[in-house]
């Protein structure tokens, strides 16, 4: 596995374990402090934003209110959109496919579509969402 896909994969976990605990993403990546920087970055991102990010799921995944997500789903998206909205130098479709890909890890073959469906859209109009 590639290091940022373990990153991203593990920003993932983190979130999901900090929303299960309700705790932050921190106090999750103290108890392993062999993460990978950007794992931690994207985590903080989320975190730093997670109004905004709720906001835009809502808006472009109305068939599947954010509260109705299973909470695997809902922390990949929640990473992907990070990436897409406050790390432009990754390209959108290695954002969208790397949450793809991580969705048939860690959820159902179901969620895949889904997650690629709600990414691949906030990916065409990236750059209207961040001003760029």
């Amino acid at each position: 596995m590639r290091t940022r896909t373990k990153a991203r994969q593990r920003a993932i976990e983190s979130l999901f374990e900090a929303e299960q605990r309700g705790v932050k993403s921190t106090d999750v990546f103290e108890r392993n402090p062999d993460v990978n920087d950007y794992a931690i970055e994207l985590a903080a991102l989320v975190e730093l934003h997670i109004d905004r990010i709720d906001e835009v799921i809502s808006t472009y995944s109305q068939a599947w209110p954010l509260d109705r997500m299973p909470a695997v789903d809902r922390a990949i998206v929640r990473v992907g959109i990070a990436e897409l909205l406050w790390r432009p130098e990754v390209d959108s479709g290695v954002a969208v496919s790397e949450a793809v890909e991580i969705a048939a890890t860690l959820s159902t073959p179901e969620s895949g579509k889904f997650i690629n469906g709600v990414l691949g859209q906030i990916a065409s109009i990236r750059g209207s969402l961040t001003g760029l």
